[in-house]
């Protein structure tokens, strides 16, 4: 597929927005450490008041960025691309299913409950 150039059509608008989901989907690590990070450099008020903020917040970025992401590559048919959000979208489902099930699952069953 040819690249429209600096007219700005479809396709070049497309890459820019493949670009800008790949790059959000790159600062949702960022975002995680955000807090223990201001907590290190001695902000710890940070931590308490916006930690579960920046939690969710890359959490949101994980999922939404590959989701979005395949939904642009379908649209403006670049196969190469697709591959990539597939990645992308693998390795995010790692650490969510790890917050559903430690966090969310887990967090239901009281300490020494028998079945849980």
């Amino acid at each position: 597929m040819e690249n429209a150039g600096p007219s700005g059509g479809t396709p070049a608008r497309a890459d820019r927005l493949i670009r800008v989901l790949s790059w959000w989907w790159v600062s949702a690590p960022l975002l995680l450490c955000a807090p223990a990070i201001a907590h290190a450099m001695g902000w710890p008020e940070m931590r308490r008041e916006a930690g579960r903020a920046f939690g969710l917040l890359a959490l949101l970025t994980a999922v939404l960025a590959p989701a979005v992401g395949l939904v642009v590559a379908r649209l403006a048919d670049r196969r190469d691309v697709r591959g990539r959000f597939l990645i992308m979208a693998a390795v995010s489902s790692v650490p969510v299913v790890f917050f559903l099930v430690f966090g969310l699952l887990l967090a239901e069953c009281p300490d020494g409950a028998a079945g849980c």
